[in-house]
């Protein structure tokens, strides 16, 4: 990285973050500060790990990369007490929804960077959108997410709250489908743990042929055999455009939602 990185706020995200971030060596602990509102084991581990959690605040780089990991609704209280603390030289990325670059930018002279992850970027498997007006943050991005994530370069801010109800969002809705699966498996004569067990399979499966080369048209034709069992079923998930039609209007209420933050 070159320069240390604090985190503040360590929930789901955060940790996530922060477990991608060790366990791909993208980051030494030394370099690491979290400055977290309370105790927790997870915070006491990762200190005896050599990470610095909730240091004498005389003693924070001024170079640093502020990671604000903290819930949209109270963000600006929770960057209040640091914000003398960051200075021009430092980097401020964001991974809060819903909280746009120029509402960030305010309350610091530091450049601002937005980077919007799923939670697989703990096992070095997530992605993650981003958007940056210069290359301070596009570098800070770029080297703190691409060795745990597929980083993907928006093209504009207006296209983050899409990607992130496709991305961030999408994991959720694709687990919801499987656990319809599983019930549906259920009715038609599996044990309940038999069906759960096949519709996990089923998202394993899937993951494999992700990892293969191709669009995901090819890979479901890959699947799906001409008048075969699995194109009977994609019939039916296609008829009338009536799964094109809820994937819409699903990720719509995720995209409204973003923007009501």
């Amino acid at each position: 990285m070159g320069r240390p990185v604090i985190l503040l706020g360590h929930g789901r995200l955060g940790s996530a973050i922060v477990e991608g971030w060790l366990s791909t060596h993208t980051l030494r602990p030394a370099d690491l500060i979290i400055l977290a509102r309370s105790d927790s084991p997870a915070l006491r581990a990762l200190a005896a790990r050599g990470v610095r959690v909730n240091p004498d605040p005389a003693d924070l780089p001024a170079d640093a990369v502020w990671v604000l990991a903290v819930k949209p609704k109270v963000w600006r209280e929770a960057v209040e007490p640091w914000r003398a603390h960051v200075g021009p030289q430092a980097v401020v990325l964001s991974v809060m929804a819903g909280v746009s670059l120029s509402q960030t930018a305010e309350p610091f002279e530091a450049p601002v960077v937005r980077v919007m992850p799923t939670t697989g970027v703990a096992q070095g498997r997530g992605i993650a959108s981003a958007w940056a007006e210069d290359e301070r943050g596009w570098a800070a991005a770029r080297a703190l997410f691409r060795p745990i994530a597929d980083l993907v370069e928006l093209s504009g801010e207006d296209r983050m709250d899409a990607a992130t109800a496709v991305a961030g969002c999408g994991p959720a809705y694709v687990l919801a489908l499987a656990q319809s699966m599983a019930r549906a498996g259920e009715a038609q004569g599996l044990t309940a743990e038999d069906a759960d067990r096949l519709a996990r399979g089923a998202l394993r499966s899937a993951a494999a042929v992700l990892d293969g080369e191709g669009s995901l048209d090819e890979m479901i034709g890959r699947i799906a055999s001409p008048g075969g069992v699995t194109e009977a079923g994609l019939r039916v998930l296609a008829a009338d455009g009536a799964l094109d039609d809820l994937a819409a209007r699903t990720t719509q209420a995720a995209v409204d939602k973003a923007r009501a933050v």
